[in-house]
């Protein structure tokens, strides 16, 4: 058991450690040598756990995936409303992205040149607020003249821009940043009844900078 608890840790540091030189470095200029090093471990154990960079590259975009899921997983509707709980998955997804090297890692991996991702985040996010948006049209959330596919499309387009911008500089993953986007298009999703229910800052309650 011991050493199956290490063999864990041991994974679990590589793929933090590769995410922080894919991070900083980028996927092809990073070396297998400097994340085995920073890991603490020999680059024995490194292909140990994983065979090539490539693989371990595969293993960060899935780890972040797991990040990502359970961002979304906590507002996947429910009494907030579906349109709240969209707002709120914005805002966390933003604070995550500040604090977590490896769900940043894991969606700068996918939109690496020269390289097929094994877990496209862009893709897994878009696929979600498509549902959400989807479910929101059904249950009379969105403006009859609101098109679903233009709704999906600012909401996917802002919140990947927020996260490329937010590489050089993390006011764009900022709560502030996020909740003045939502000011804009709220109004222009809701249904004038429900225009005011909403809340573009968040009911999530957790900790953001900005």
């Amino acid at each position: 058991m011991a050493r199956q608890e290490r063999a864990v840790r041991t994974r679990e540091a590589l793929i933090r450690s590769a995410a922080e030189i894919f991070h900083d470095e980028g996927f092809h200029a990073a070396a297998l040598t400097t994340i085995s090093s920073r890991a603490g471990v020999s680059n024995g154990a490194l292909h140990f756990h994983f065979a090539s960079k490539a693989a371990l590259a595969d293993a960060v975009e899935e780890a972040a995936a797991d990040v990502l899921r359970a961002v979304v997983g906590r507002w996947d509707g429910g009494p907030p409303g579906v349109l709240q709980c969209l707002v709120n998955a914005t805002h966390e997804l933003a604070c995550a992205l500040q604090n977590d090297v490896v769900l940043r890692a894991g969606f700068e991996l996918s939109r690496e040149a020269g390289r097929q991702p094994r877990t496209d985040l862009r893709l897994c996010w878009q696929n979600w607020v498509t549902d959400m948006v989807g479910r929101a049209g059904r249950g009379g959330e969105l403006r009859e003249s609101v098109a679903p596919e233009s709704a999906v499309a600012a909401v996917v387009a802002a919140t990947s821009g927020f996260e490329v911008l937010g590489m050089r500089n993390q006011a764009w993953l900022s709560r502030s940043t996020v909740a003045q986007f939502w000011l804009l298009l709220l109004p222009a999703l809701a249904p004038a009844p429900h225009a005011g229910l909403w809340q573009a800052e968040g009911s999530w309650t957790g900790t953001a900078t900005g």
